[in-house]
């Protein structure tokens, strides 16, 4: 099945009240982890990171639409794990990077070259 880019847009999509933003996920992830995710160190944290990305990858292929989307939370909430194990603020990172637009071309949508990594 293919979708075009307006099928997989979330501009637009309501945030809403439940809507949780990344510093907000950082700071949760870290209250209810971090003891243990500082004693496991950062290899060990990565490797259960690259555990949930393998399990995205299946679930991907699954097409199993609620398995895909709990999947991504548990990726994302290992790479907060990651950055507060790292000392790096995700939110200050992203906006550092991405917020003015593509990091290769400064343009919104990207113009890179399809030879180019964005």
């Amino acid at each position: 099945m293919t979708h075009s880019t307006s099928d997989r847009s979330l501009r637009g999509a309501d945030a809403g009240p439940e809507d949780m933003g990344l510093r907000e996920l950082q700071i949760a992830i870290e209250a209810m982890y971090l003891d243990r995710d500082v004693a496991r160190g950062i290899d060990g944290t990565f490797m259960w990171l690259m555990e949930e990305v393998g399990e995205l990858a299946a679930a991907l292929r699954s097409g199993d639409r609620k398995l895909i989307a709990e999947e991504f939370a548990d990726v994302l909430a290992w790479l907060a794990t990651i950055a507060n194990v790292a000392g790096v603020d995700l939110a200050t990172a992203v906006r550092a990077k991405y917020g003015k637009g593509c990091p290769g071309c400064g343009q919104v949508p990207c113009v890179c070259s399809e030879a180019e990594k964005p």
